[in-house]
């Protein structure tokens, strides 16, 4: 088993924390509204992605990575219908994401020993 980054634990964890405070806080406020409206659902589904892709990154899932990185660029695409702020930051994200996932150490990381030709 290949020895995990350390930025990769932090990235997983950034992730489950997103995931799950997102997680809870919408279905608070669809708890306080006593209905539910039509993206709630998706809202929710958005989230436990997140969560799913921090607990797969810390188990070395190399499609975890992709789905890390198309969640941050979902994210990114779809804050330019909000904001051209919200869009540079979160643009800046999916760079710095994209950085950290794709460095050396972590493609070594997330390959498994079948693929390295062992």
């Amino acid at each position: 088993m290949n020895k995990r980054p350390i930025s990769i634990t932090i990235l997983a964890a950034v992730y489950l924390m997103v995931g799950t405070v997102g997680f809870v806080f919408h279905f608070r406020e669809i708890l306080v509204r006593h209905a539910v409206q039509y993206d709630d659902a998706l809202i929710e589904l958005t989230e436990l992605i997140a969560i799913a892709c921090g607990v797969f990154l810390l188990r070395g899932r190399n499609w975890a990575r992709w789905l890390t990185l198309a969640w941050i660029a979902a994210h990114a695409a779809f804050s330019f219908f909000d904001s051209l702020q919200k869009a540079a930051v979160h643009s800046l994200m999916l760079v710095l994401i994209a950085y950290l996932l794709f460095r050396p150490e972590a493609r070594t990381y997330f390959q498994h020993p079948e693929e390295m030709g062992s």
